[in-house]
């Protein structure tokens, strides 16, 4: 993962399990974010038969600090 991006996982609601991740650059704004997001899923829910409604994203924050 590149630091400078923003990084989603896409979850199934049903099974708590996130089935897709991706990446956009932090140049985008909000609505292009949402809106590349929905076509992502929309796509992922047609390739693995599950309910659009059922999917949902979020995103990824990354720690600055690393834990020993």
């Amino acid at each position: 993962m590149k630091a400078g991006d923003k990084h989603f996982k896409c979850v199934n609601s049903k099974t708590g399990y996130a089935i897709y991740y991706h990446s956009l650059g932090r140049e985008l704004s909000n609505e292009e974010v949402k809106a590349e997001l929905e076509k992502i899923r929309a796509r992922v829910a047609i390739q693995n038969g599950i309910y659009l409604e059922t999917l949902y994203w979020e995103e990824m924050k990354q720690d600055a600090e690393l834990t020993q």
